[in-house]
C-alpha cells in the first residue's frame, strides 16, 4: 500500500480508462485526461496500455447504466429546449431554435449549460452551428465554437477528418489517400467521394460544411402547446408552487382559445435546482378550456400521489404543457339538460382518474359475439365516454326470466359431478367450493358452440342449464364437452366431458 500524502504533497492522479469487449478483445472505450497525456487512444487492446502505463486504473463499461445517465443529463436539458435528442454513446443534440435569447445569448447559453454540468463532474465538450452535425464536429475538436450561419466550412475545413466520426475503415482510408482535414476532402469532388465512400459519407461532409441538413429525433414529442415560467430565485413552498401553476393555466387556456382548441392530456413537470426533474400528467375525457378545471385535475393528482412532489432546494423552472388537443365543438347548453350531466359526469370521471388512475375507471361496451365470457368489453371511461351513452345493449323480455346471470364470473370456476342425464341432460346434484347441491329445478339446455375459427378448429361445445337448488339458490353451470356414446379406443380413451358454473342469478 502507497503511504498516504503527507501536509504540503501533491496527490498522484493515476490514469483511468474503461474497457469493454469488442471482436473478442478488451478494449479502451473511454478514457480520462491523465490517460491521453500518457498516450492512450480509444481503441488501443487493454494489454498495450498496461504496457504503456503501468499504473492505468481500469474500469469495466457498464453501457445500460451509461445510456441511463444520458437519459437524466437530456431530461436536465429538458429546461434550455423541449427540443433534445440523443446522439449514443455519450452525445446530446439541443436545438435551441428562438430560445437563446431567454438566456442571454448563445454565448451565456452555452456557458450555462457547460458550467452546469462541469460542476456535477461531467467533462463536457459543446459548440453551436446551425446544422446539427457541423456542432458534433466541432465539440471534437474545437469545443466552445460558435459558427453563425453560412460559416460552417470555414469552421469545420482544418479539423482532421476524424471529427467527422465516420468508420474507422473509412477514416484509415482518406488518411492513406492524403486526406487527413476536412477541408482537403472538401477540395474533392462529390462524386468522387460518393464511389470511394459511399452516398452516407458524403451526405455526412455535407452537413458538416452546411451544405445540406439532416433532422433530429427529439426523444420526447413536441407539446401542441407549452407555456412556462422561470424563477431567479427557486420556489419551494406549496402554496407558491400552486399559484405559479395556476397562473400557467390561465396563460396555456389563452393561447389554446385563440385556436377554438381544448386539452385532453396535460403535462406539468417540476425542474429542481439539482438536476431532477418530475413531471404529472393528468387527461380528461372532454377538451378542457377552463383553467379552472386544469388546477383541479393537477390538484387531485398531486394529492393522491404515492411519492409526493418532493421540491428539494426548489424549482427553478416550471412547465405546463397540451400534448394533445382537440377542437371545442360548440353546444346549446341553455336548453339541454343531458349537455349539463354529462358534462358533470365527465368532471367526475376525470377527477376520479386523475386520483387513482384513467386505466381504472372503466366503463362496459356490447361485443357482438355469443360467447358469454366476451360479450363485455371493459375500456377507459375517459375516452369511451359517448359510446357508452350510445352502446346498445339487448333488451330483456317481459315476464320472463333473464336468460345470464346478474353475476358472471370472469372465469368459471370447475364443480363436482357424480352423474347426470346423458347424453345430454344436466346433473341431479353438484359439489362447489366444497358444497354440495341437490338440483331441484333445470332449464335447459342452451347449446353454445365456440368460434371455431379462433380455436384452431378444435372450439369446445357448452350445455348452460339454468338451476335451482333445494335452498332456492340460482346458478348458471355448463358442460364443456359432449359424452361419446361409443366406447372409447384403448390407445386413445376419451376425456370426459366437465363442468363448470359460471355466474349466479341471485
Amino acid at each position: 500500500m502507497r503511504p498516504p500524502p503527507q501536509a504540503g504533497e501533491v496527490k498522484q492522479v493515476f490514469p483511468s480508462v474503461v474497457v469493454a469487449k469488442q471482436h473478442n478483445a478488451i478494449l479502451i472505450h473511454s478514457l480520462d485526461e491523465a490517460a491521453v497525456r500518457a498516450g492512450l487512444s480509444i481503441g488501443l487492446p487493454l494489454a498495450n496500455a498496461r504496457a504503456i502505463c503501468p499504473e492505468l486504473t481500469v474500469y469495466d463499461a457498464d453501457e445500460v447504466a451509461d445510456r441511463k445517465t444520458l437519459e437524466d443529463i437530456a431530461d436536465w436539458c429538458d429546461r434550455f429546449t423541449p427540443l433534445v435528442a440523443l446522439d449514443p454513446p455519450y452525445g446530446l443534440y439541443l436545438d435551441i431554435t428562438g430560445c437563446a435569447h431567454l438566456f442571454g445569448g448563445e454565448r451565456a447559453l452555452l456557458q450555462i449549460v457547460s458550467g452546469a454540468l462541469g460542476r456535477r463532474g461531467f467533462a463536457v465538450s459543446a459548440a453551436i452551428a446551425p446544422t446539427a452535425i457541423c456542432a458534433r464536429t466541432l465539440t471534437r475538436h474545437a469545443s466552445g465554437k460558435i459558427v453563425a450561419d453560412g460559416g460552417e466550412a470555414e469552421a469545420v475545413s482544418p479539423l482532421p477528418v476524424s471529427a467527422l466520426g465516420a468508420d474507422d475503415a473509412i477514416t484509415a482510408g482518406l488518411r492513406r489517400a492524403g486526406l487527413k482535414t476536412i477541408g482537403d476532402v472538401a477540395s474533392r469532388g462529390h462524386h468522387e467521394i460518393t464511389a470511394r465512400f459511399g452516398a452516407s459519407f458524403t451526405a455526412l461532409l455535407q452537413q458538416a460544411l452546411g451544405q445540406g441538413d439532416g433532422p433530429i429525433s427529439p426523444r420526447k414529442p413536441l407539446p401542441d402547446y407549452i407555456v412556462e415560467k422561470r424563477f431567479p430565485d427557486p420556489v419551494a413552498t406549496d402554496t407558491v408552487i400552486a399559484l405559479n401553476l395556476s397562473a400557467l393555466a390561465h396563460m396555456l387556456v389563452t393561447a389554446m382559445d385563440k385556436q377554438g382548441k381544448g386539452a385532453r392530456k396535460l403535462e406539468a413537470s417540476f425542474f429542481r435546482t439539482d438536476g431532477a426533474v418530475r413531471t404529472i400528467t393528468v387527461e380528461a375525457g372532454r377538451p378542457v378550456t377552463k383553467p379552472e378545471v386544469i388546477d383541479r385535475l393537477f390538484r387531485e393528482r398531486l394529492e393522491a400521489l404515492s411519492d409526493p412532489l418532493d421540491p428539494g432546494f426548489g424549482f427553478d423552472l416550471i412547465r405546463l404543457s397540451a400534448s394533445r388537443t382537440e377542437i371545442v365543438v360548440q353546444q346549446q347548453r341553455d336548453l339541454d339538460a343531458n349537455v349539463h350531466d354529462n358534462d358533470e359526469l365527465s368532471a367526475l370521471i376525470d377527477r376520479i382518474a386523475a386520483r387513482i388512475g384513467g386505466k381504472r375507471v372503466v366503463v362496459h361496451l356490447p361485443e357482438d359475439t355469443h360467447i358469454p365470457e366476451s360479450a363485455v368489453q371493459a375500456v377507459a371511461a375517459q375516452h369511451h365516454l359517448a359510446a357508452a351513452a350510445q352502446a346498445a345493449w339487448p333488451e330483456r323480455i317481459e315476464g320472463e326470466p333473464p336468460l345470464r346471470p346478474l353475476r358472471l364470473f370472469d372465469k368459471p370456476e370447475p364443480i363436482k359431478v357424480p352423474f347426470a342425464t346423458v347424453p345430454d341432460g344436466p346433473p341431479h346434484q353438484f359439489t362447489w367450493r366444497r358444497v354440495t347441491h341437490a338440483v331441484v329445478r333445470v332449464e335447459g339446455p342452451e347449446r353454445i358452440a365456440m368460434e371455431w375459427w379462433k380455436q384452431n378448429g378444435d372450439g369446445p361445445t357448452r350445455d348452460y342449464f339454468r338451476i335451482e337448488d333445494e335452498a332456492g339458490l340460482r346458478f348458471w353451470i355448463f358442460r364443456d364437452g359432449l359424452y361419446d356414446g361409443e366406447p372409447a379406443e384403448a390407445e386413445d380413451e376419451a376425456v370426459p366431458p366437465r363442468w363448470f358454473v359460471h355466474g349466479l342469478f341471485a
